[in-house]
């Protein structure tokens, strides 16, 4: 039976296809694989611990010399992210109705959702199409997780002030020290660093399938036309302008577009803004499910999208090998 070359066939397979099996098992029988011990420690709870690892690979795979790369297009990835979905933030206020919503949407999802990347998401896609650099510029958006960006865009367009601590500096570096230690070991000993290889694609489909144990098609439901309409908005907005971004400084625009999710813990950011600022208790309730539908669109969504943008890069004589993209000339 030949279940390796058919999910090589299809693209992102390795990712797609596990994440998705998982999400239609979780919506449908969620407690079949939660029984406790080892199945559900793998199978369920394993995605941070599994990311980890894959991340430590990654870490031993990157020359000291070249790390510079990987923070530059980290930080390329965030500002872009931030700067499209603080654009649409504004743009969802400025237009709002005496509801508070535009075009049925809470403002404060808006920016919830789109400045809010799924990190899991991004190491599998990037992990599959993307090289070592690219990989190890997920130590940057660990600044895009919760509610501290989001603060930032309502505080510059004036919405609310300026609200102190809500970026963990010690999350931070507990995202990077993975990627650190396996650079301390690749770069100390070679061999450290070939043993270490294997181990960045074996584990992407363990931990896609943990990640799609924590997605129910059930949010999408909740959160209505919505929360759909604001997560494809989000992978094609933000992920096409990362996609153009990293195609205009020449490299890989598929990590770009990979950037184009909306994270599971986004669904707190409106609680805790709200904690912070009661002005925005009104669209509290309405926001947390149009970002839990957008979590959950995006993370079906996302991977479907860069299958197409990848096959039109195909179509246009790009080749993707061993995490580079090469152009062949149709013409030789």
């Amino acid at each position: 039976m030949k279940i390796k070359a058919t999910l090589d066939r299809i693209p992102g397979g390795m990712m797609v296809v596990p994440l998705l099996l998982a999400a239609v098992l979780n919506t449908v029988a969620p407690d079949l694989l939660r029984i406790g011990n080892f199945t559900e420690a793998l199978f369920v709870n394993g995605a941070n611990a599994l990311i980890a690892l894959f991340l430590l690979c990654t870490g031993a795979q990157i020359n000291v010399k070249t790390f510079g790369v990987s923070l530059a297009k980290g930080g390329t990835l965030l500002g872009t992210k931030w700067i499209v979905g603080a654009i649409f933030g504004l743009i969802a206020y400025s237009f709002a109705g005496d509801n508070g919503l535009w075009l049925g949407l809470a403002p404060i999802a808006v920016i919830a959702a789109m400045t809010n990347s799924n990190g899991g998401l991004f190491v599998a896609l990037v992990g599959q199409y993307g090289n070592k650099e690219d990989r190890a510029s997920y130590s940057l958006l660990a600044l895009n997780d919760g509610p501290f960006l989001t603060m930032v865009a309502l505080s510059i367009f004036g919405a609310m002030g300026f609200v102190d601590g809500m970026f963990s500096l010690q999350s931070f570096i507990a995202v990077l020290l993975p990627i650190l230690v396996g650079m301390v070991l690749g770069n100390l000993d070679e061999e450290m660093r070939t043993f270490l290889d294997s181990g960045s694609s074996m584990l992407i489909p363990f931990f896609a399938f943990a990640l799609g144990m924590g997605i129910d098609f059930g949010a999408i439901v909740e959160g209505g036309l919505g929360g759909i309409a604001l997560g494809i908005m989000t992978v094609l907005i933000t992920g096409t302008a990362g996609y153009f971004v990293f195609k205009f400084l020449r490299w890989n625009p598929i990590v770009g577009a990979s950037e184009g999710s909306t994270a599971g813990n986004a669904v707190a950011t409106p609680a805790a803004i709200a904690a912070a600022n009661a002005s925005f208790a009104s669209v509290v309730d309405i926001a947390t499910v149009q970002v839990a539908a957008s979590t959950v669109t995006t993370a079906i969504l996302l991977p479907l999208y860069i299958a197409f943008l990848v096959k039109r890069m195909e179509r246009k004589g790009y080749q993707f090998e061993n995490g580079e993209v090469k152009h062949q000339s149709v013409n030789g």
